[in-house]
């Protein structure tokens, strides 16, 4: 890099030397009076470097100049005017003057030399890449969807990095009056509904959706017709993700989250900050899919200490990997072993660590698994939580957040009547307790572990088939990371054993996700991958639910989040059905159901 600084320098010393030359030469018709050359050969030497330093200022050797843009046109245009007008100042000082007509004429043709050598350079580059970008090296042709800044940062970059094999061959953006238009010398042939012409069109192989700002609603539009294409899909990052500037190396495939049409969540930082900030936090079953995204979310927040509670431990370590390697020395987190189910060991924890917010999401949650073993479904999802709420209530904690679900609703399965009854653990601890109880009950998440898109990569990997329970069944849906937004923001709210509900938008069919997920993956449905419908499993529904009956809810003031009201069960009721439950699961686990559907009437399940 020195080098190269060293010979462009050299390189605009000559420029200015030439300059000064060619206008002197031009002015006087090429005859050149005697007493001009003179001053020429005499005030050069001081010119020359007069230039250099302003260029030397105006940073033009510290540039790179192969990603020139208009900020590097105007350093050089300053630059240069500033040599012109010190040169001139210096030539009356020292009373050897040239016309004036040859400063001013000299300093445009300085500008227009050294600008010639630095576009001259990335004119040479594009065209070695052109050359080299021949059919048979594979070669990709990519249609960029966004006329804007973000859609031509992408073009540039394609077309400048030599290591990027894809070429941009047409645009399309819903601003009309774009179309016709060329970016980079990339034409705009239309809008978002001549996606699958022009693909076909122009060969296209690949689709980049270049608009960061588009609206969920607009987003899941656009990558829909996308998917009729069978183009392989990229996205550029929301505008959250991209604040350093759009690279190329940033764009990844476009994932079923993507054609979710929620609005983006925001937290509300500062609220959240109180209660989290210097405080010690632990999360249980904080290695699942859930628990690990809390963590992730809850670490920029600066917690005194954070403590990652949970039985299996290749995920804890993973997690407890990733964060040291995230945030090093900054934050201090440690990983517990342990059951929620063990007394002992989570008394030991409390007593040790004292936490001061702990989010409960350890549980069985595996719908068809708890209905062949009910029993244990009960110890953990239920006893589990008491124990882990007394603990709680014991050492002092402050608040205590539930990670309910939509199953336990009018349960028809045994895990959402588990999970009904750690809602009513969550009513009686309330009752008794210093410490805020509050349940957050929310659907399915897309990515999870128990989620369906790892099942439908699953089989579409393996050829199909891709298994639906039913044409016609509905799931709410949100992501990973704004389930665990939500739930931290609720904790926020914490008070009074409430129950808050998030807001799932729109439920969604599984067949059209199954659906949309295998047109991502580039196949056709029904033709390249089959769809088979098996029937329910066991305990599930056709439709889910996300209010008990008789249960109203109240707008909470944060987007995305209800709180439930329903007609509170008497504390010491709450606690009568817990006792006799654990009293006959612990004697006849056998005939748990039938246990079960006794102390939560709205059991609908098999008994």
């Amino acid at each position: 890099m020195k080098t190269k600084r060293i010979l462009l320098l050299l390189l605009d010393a000559v420029c200015v030397c030439i300059a000064y030359l060619f206008t002197l030469s031009f002015r006087f018709g090429g005859r050149m009076p005697t007493y001009y050359w003179q001053i020429y050969w005499q005030t050069i030497g001081f010119i020359i470097p007069i230039y250099l330093l302003f260029f030397v200022c105006f940073h033009l050797y510290s540039s790179l100049w192969e990603h020139a843009s208009v900020d590097e046109l105007l350093q050089t245009m300053v630059a240069c005017l500033c040599g012109t007008l010190i040169s001139l100042l210096f030539a009356q000082v020292i009373d050897k003057m040239l016309p004036i007509s040859v400063y001013i004429a000299a300093g445009l043709v300085t500008m227009l030399l050294i600008g010639w050598i630095r576009m001259g350079y990335r004119v040479v580059r594009y065209l070695f890449r052109r050359g080299a970008a021949v059919p048979d090296q594979g070669v990709v042709k990519a249609m960029v969807i966004g006329a804007g800044k973000s859609g031509a940062s992408i073009i540039k970059q394609m077309q400048d990095v030599t290591t990027v094999q894809v070429e941009p061959v047409v645009i399309v953006d819903d601003d009309e009056t774009k179309v016709g238009t060329r970016i980079h010398g990339v034409p705009v042939k239309g809008t978002t509904a001549d996606i699958l012409p022009l693909a076909v069109k122009y060969k296209v192989s690949q689709i980049i959706f270049a608009i960061p700002s588009a609206s969920p609603q607009e987003r899941k539009r656009i990558l829909e017709a996308c998917t009729q294409t069978n183009c392989e899909l990229k996205i550029v990052p929301g505008i959250e993700d991209i604040l350093d500037g759009i690279q190329f190396s940033n764009i990844r495939n476009v994932d079923i989250c993507d054609l979710l049409p929620r609005p983006e969540v925001k937290l509300h930082v500062e609220r959240i900050s109180g209660y989290l900030a210097d405080r010690v936090i632990l999360i249980t079953g904080g290695s699942g899919s859930i628990g690990s995204e809390i963590c992730r979310q809850i670490a920029p927040f600066h917690p005194k200490k954070l403590l990652i509670f949970d039985i299996y431990e290749n995920n804890a370590y993973e997690l407890l990997v990733d964060l040291r390697r995230e945030y090093g020395d900054t934050l201090d987190v440690e990983v517990l072993i342990g059951s929620i189910r063990d007394e002992k060991r989570l008394e030991e924890v409390f007593s040790t660590y004292h936490p001061e917010v702990v989010f409960h999401a350890a549980a069985h949650k595996h719908v068809p698994l708890m209905e062949t073993s009910p029993a244990e479904a009960v110890k953990n999802n239920v006893f589990g939580t008491w124990n882990t709420a007394r603990m709680a209530d014991r050492y002092g904690v402050q608040r205590f957040v539930l990670i309910s679900t939509d199953k336990a609703v009018n349960p028809t399965n045994i895990m959402g009547a588990t999970k009904y009854l750690a809602e009513l653990v969550m009513q009686y601890m309330n009752s008794i307790s210093q410490t805020r109880f509050v349940a957050v009950r929310f659907g399915n998440v897309l990515g999870s572990s128990g989620s369906v898109i790892p099942l439908f990569k699953r089989q579409i990997e393996q050829g199909g088939p891709v298994t639906v329970t039913h044409p016609d069944i509905e799931r709410y849906f949100m992501t990973i990371p704004e389930a665990a937004r939500l739930v931290i923001q609720a904790g926020s709210m914490a008070k009074e054993g409430q129950i808050f509900i998030l807001d799932m938008g729109q439920p969604v069919k599984i067949d059209d996700v199954a659906r949309t997920y295998i047109r991502l993956c580039g196949f056709e449905p029904d033709v390249d991958i089959k769809i088979v419908y098996t029937g329910l499993r066991p305990g599930e529904k056709m439709y889910e639910e996300l209010l008990q009956a008789g249960e109203d809810v109240v707008e909470s003031g944060f987007q995305g989040i209800l709180i439930g009201q329903s007609h509170a069960i008497e504390p010491q009721e709450i606690l009568h059905r817990l006792q006799w439950l654990g009293e006959q699961v612990e004697q006849d686990p056998a005939h748990t159901p039938s246990y079960i559907a006794k102390v939560v009437p709205t059991y609908r399940g098999k008994q």
